[in-house]
This record gives C-alpha cells, structure tokens and sequence, in this order.
C-alpha cells in the first residue's frame, strides 16, 4: 500500500484495482480515485467536465427519492468503508441491514454474503410477471424477486446478469417499509421492517450477517432476519386486493393482510405530512406563472368577436327585480350565453355579465397534503356561483402536442390544459390566473362549463354544492385536461377512479344502500357458484399450456401465443379479438361462444345463429 503511495498509483475505490485513468473525485477533501466506467456503474454520480462527484457526498435514499433534491447533498452523511454508497445518518435513509462502526462510517448491504446450506439465504425470484402480473418466460433480477415479461419491458434479451431499475439505482428496503416476504415453505407475507432495539433479545442474538435486518410479519407478529433476496415492496394496489388474495386463506393470512393495509395508510400518511413539512420550508411560494387576465391567443389560434346584431337579447326586463339573475327565466343564462351591457335590456343592471365584469369569487393559493398546490375560497360559496375563468394561452393541436413533448422530454410533469373546442385548447402553464391552482377530485365541488361570451367560447369554474369557507376547490378533469396520461390520482374520494383520465367508480350513496336492503326479500342461503377469473384453456383451441390472457376488465379468456398468430407475447394491457369485429375492426358489440370470432352491429346480421346442440350463440364455423 506504502510502495503504491510512494509511487504515485492509486487504486480505484470500487474494483479495488491500480493502473492508468484512475481519477480523483472532484471534492478537495474526499481522497476517493475511481475507473470512469466503475462510478457511473452508481446512479448518484454527478459527471463533471473534468471528473465526477463521487456517490460518498450524496445521500443515496434522498437522491433515488428526487435527485433534484438539494436536501440529499446536506447535512451529515455516513459512509460505507467499503464501497461509494452514503446515507444521511438517521433511521429514516439508512439502509436496513447495514451495520454502523462509528458515528460516520457503516458497512452497507453490498457486502452481504449468503451462507452455504442456509435455505432463507437462498434467492428466489416471483413467478409472475410485475407489469402485468402475469406467469410464462420471464426476465428475472438477480438482486431482488422481481421479475419480468420481456415484452413488457420492450427489451432486447440482455446477456450475462441483468438487474432490475431499482436495483441498478441502488435502492433498499429501509427501518419501517412494508414488505412481501418469503420464509421457507410459506406464501409470500406482509411484514414491516424493524428497528434493532424493538426486536427481543432473543432474536438479535440469532445469527445474522451483514445485509440482513429484522422484519415482524403482520398477523403473526413473529420476527424473522431476511434480505433483499427475498422481499419486495407493498405497493399502494396491493390494498385492493385483499378479498381476492384471502381467498382459500386461513384467518391469520387474511388478518395479515388486513392490518398490512391499515399500517400502509398510516406510513403513508406520516411521510405525506413530512413531506408537506419540507415542501412548505423550501417552497414558500408556488411556482412562478405570469398574471394574466384574459385569454391570449398564440400562433394562428383566433379569438372570435360578435357582431352587436348577432348577440342574442334576453327575454327579462329592467325593472325585474334580479334582472338575469341565477333564479331568474333568463333565457340567454339557461343557454349559457352571456348577456351584452350595450344589448340587454336591464343595461348595467344585468346580473349575467359575470365573465365580462370579472365577478369571481375570492379565493386564495395554498399548499396541499400530498397534491402541490391548490385553490380554497376565503367565504362562504353558494350552489351555482360563478367561482373563476380558466384562463391562459389559447393554442392549437399542433403546439399542443409540441408542448407535451416537450414538457416529457424534460420530466415536467404538472399540465395545465383544457379543451376549448376541437380547434383550440387553453394552457393556463405559462401564463394564467388562480384558477390554474384547482386541483382534481374524482367527487368534484366545482365544474367546468362552456359559455358563449361576445361571440366566443369562454371556460368558467362554477360550484356544484355549497361550499363552506376553508373548504378545497376542485373539479373533474374529465378526460378534458390533455396531457396528464396515466396519472395517479389522489383525491381521496370514495369514488376514486385511481387514475386522473379515469372515469370515477359509481358508488350508491349509505341512504341508498339502506333502501335496497330494505326492499330485497329474504332468501333461502344457496351454495354461491364459484366464478373463475380466468379460464384454464385456450378459447381458440381448446387445450391449456403456456397461454396469455386478455386484460380488458371482466374478460376471462386465455389463449396460445401461436394460435393467435402472435409472433411475440403481447406487453402491457393487451385485449383479446374477442373484442373487435372480425370484418371492421370496431369495438364488437355480438359475440361467438365457441370461438374468438365476433362481430359491430353493422356487420352482425346474418354472422350468428343459436347452436341447437347447446344453445349458445354460435358462429358459420361451428354449423
């Protein structure tokens, strides 16, 4: 080591290996050399024009979470001695298995070595697919259970070792994470990871390597020692499928899974909280938007402008009390047309001049739980008041399209767009007024509507319900806002569709479920019959194997790839051609029972006929 000094050599901290174009990271004080193509193997490599920042002044679980955030490089990190992994020193970015020497130095979970013979250090991969969560040939992560279609991934077949994206970025299970873990022959279970000092006696003196940390399984309440091999993370859709997952189950598996679901929203909850914490100490403003007041068309977008002799004049009269008002018969109001000060009759009296005048209700910005920033009125709101104009950029499709890539090619993320008609949409990003702030909710208090002003389509935000003050203003952005694609939504309603673009779940209300069950007359129990998900053959040629499924909701048909003439196997969200017409290609609305074929409504007549061996609707290939 002397001699290497001496000589000027240094050795690459990574690979552990001296020779030429070792550099040093770029920090003065850190020491560190390294081979170029040995760093960048690590996600928390920053490259420079003459080096790079090495991962040792980076916190790793903070960068994986936002690399944007400045907080990771802040504060005081300790580090592995072994390899360039660094972690901010708290419970809540340490990895868990790492095993602390000293106030800034650890061992971390890199290092875990598996004992020979030892069958809970053996890795073991799921055996279905995490896109699609289907079985077949799949693309296994030599780091962690996670497993994948090819196809799914749309990959090339990768040669020698392949690591999924969490694992190529370094990512961990950390103190208070909810877990699938598998421990010998039983299923995969929920557990959550402990800290050492809430783990008995008994268990911390069961031996244990380095990589290694103890989780409490749910249900059970037993404690285990595990590693990365053989867990992988309980996502927020794990908490639907509880019935289905209970099914067959005993009751300690369907109490796990229960009290897994509830502990997962209580963590959620306090990182939320955490999270608005921070957000509200680094952003004591939202973002930076410019002020405008009416609509600015961009391009060869125009704004229209009536003729006095083209606005059409209300049937109410000056000395009406309310002249056009909300309650009022104002013709013009029922057809969302609003009334011209130079044609009404009532003049300035007219209550239905509120986009003209500006009338909006008084409302202010704030910042959410969870969702940014948002919009909540300072009063009281009444059912129908008009609360603001959505205004911004008025832009045609072709910019449009050029501002969504744009905006994806650089992770922006936050859109602000909002049909008009099929020529015109409003961006509210750029430039806009507070009503860009209105958040989405699957059970809006507020709505969109399409007014004709002075000629031209006008959106205005109106309230649905009374609305008390403090209360949060949002509306459904109804597959009208371009751009958001498959996003998740977290509106909290109870009708939550899950995703924004996703219509909501129609949910009766209590009231009406109470007089439902008053009118249905009791029964007699029956045995239920049992409905499979999915079929065990394949619908075109009836034998089983290696088959895919259709994952339009509600469709349990199977099929072999090559019986569908399937060069591949279909990624993603893939519908059978049960569901197109065998001519046209349309949505099919009538159906063979004995095969694939179907068939529009257009070109039905005559296709089908009722089998007399069985009585199923059958195709001319089954005559």
């Amino acid at each position: 080591f002397f001699s290497l000094l001496l000589s000027g050599v240094h050795t690459c901290f990574v690979c552990k290996t001296s020779g030429s174009g070792v550099k040093r990271c770029i920090i003065p004080l850190c020491g560190k050399f390294y081979h170029n193509d040995c760093i960048l193997a690590y996600s928390a490599t920053q490259p420079h024009n003459k080096g790079s920042r090495c991962p040792l002044h980076v916190c790793l679980s903070c960068h994986i979470t936002n690399p944007l955030n400045i907080c990771s490089t802040k504060g005081r990190l300790a580090r592995c001695v072994r390899c360039p992994v660094a972690y901010h020193a708290n419970d809540n970015c340490m990895a868990a298995g790492s095993l602390v020497l000293a106030n800034n130095s650890f061992l971390c979970p890199n290092h875990f070595t598996p004992r020979k013979g030892c069958k809970n250090h053996e890795h073991i991969n799921v055996s279905w697919c995490f896109v699609c969560s289907e079985g077949g040939s799949l693309l296994c992560c030599e780091a962690c259970p996670a497993a994948f279609h090819q196809e799914c991934l749309n990959i090339e077949m990768p040669q020698g070792s392949w690591f999924c994206n969490d694992c190529k970025a370094g990512k961990r299970p950390r103190i208070k994470d909810i877990l699938w873990v598998k421990w010998g022959r039983y299923r995969w279970w929920p557990a959550e990871v402990c800290l050492t000092r809430d783990v008995p006696d008994n268990i911390l003196r069961m031996k244990h390597e380095v990589g290694e940390f103890p989780v409490q399984f749910f249900g059970s309440k037993d404690f285990v020692w595990t590693y990365q091999a053989r867990v992988f993370p309980y996502m927020e859709g794990d908490t639907h499928n509880i019935e289905k997952m209970g099914k067959g189950a005993d009751a300690i598996y369907k109490n796990a899974l229960t009290d897994a679901a509830e502990r997962f929203r209580e963590l959620k909850a306090e990182k939320e909280m955490k999270q608005l914490q921070e957000d509200r100490k680094n952003d004591k403003k939202p973002p930076p938007y410019k002020h405008i007041k009416v609509n600015r068309p961009i391009g060869k977008v125009q704004i229209f402008t009536a003729d006095l002799s083209e606005i059409p004049r209300c049937n109410c009269k000056a000395s009406d009390e309310n002249p056009c008002g909300i309650d009022s018969e104002c013709i013009n109001r029922m057809l969302m047309y609003e009334c011209h000060p130079q044609v009404c009759v009532a003049g300035e009296r007219c209550q239905n001049q509120a986009f003209t005048k500006r009338q909006y209700t008084p409302v202010e910005i704030f910042r959410t739980l969870s969702r940014g920033w948002g919009l909540v009125g300072v009063s009281d709101i009444k059912k129908g008041a008009f609360v603001s104009e959505y205004v911004g950029e008025v832009i045609d499709e072709e910019e449009c399209r050029a501002r969504i890539r744009h905006a994806q090619e650089n992770d922006i993320s936050n859109f602000y767009m909002l049909t008009v008609d099929k020529d015109r949409i409003i961006d509210a990003g750029p430039k806009g007024n507070q009503a860009r702030f209105m958040n989405h909710c699957c059970q809006p208090n507020c709505e969109t509507q399409k007014w004709t002003v002075n000629g031209d389509t006008r959106v205005g935000l109106f309230a649905l319900q009374d609305i008390p003050k403090g209360v949060e203003l949002n509306f459904n952005y109804n597959l009208e806002c371009l751009g958001n694609g498959k996003t998740a939504c977290k509106c909290g309603a109870p009708n939550c569709s899950g995703f924004l673009g996703v219509r909501p779940k129609n949910q009766p209300s209590a009231e009406k479920l109470k007089e439902g069950k008053r009118k249905v007359p009791m029964k007699k129990k029956t045995k239920q019959e049992v409905t499979k998900e999915r079929e065990d053959e394949c619908f075109s040629c009836g034998d089983g194997g290696q088959i895919v499924s259709c994952k339009k909701p509600g469709c349990p048909k199977v099929y072999h790839a090559d019986c569908l003439n399937l060069a591949k196997r279909p990624a993603g969200r893939w519908e059978c051609p049960w569901h197109q017409c065998d001519v046209c290609g349309k949505e099919a609305a009538s159906f063979c029972e004995m095969c694939p074929s179907s068939y529009c409504k257009e070109h039905r007549e005559g296709m089908l006929f009722i089998s007399k061996l069985d009585g199923k609707l059958s195709c001319s290939e089954h005559d």
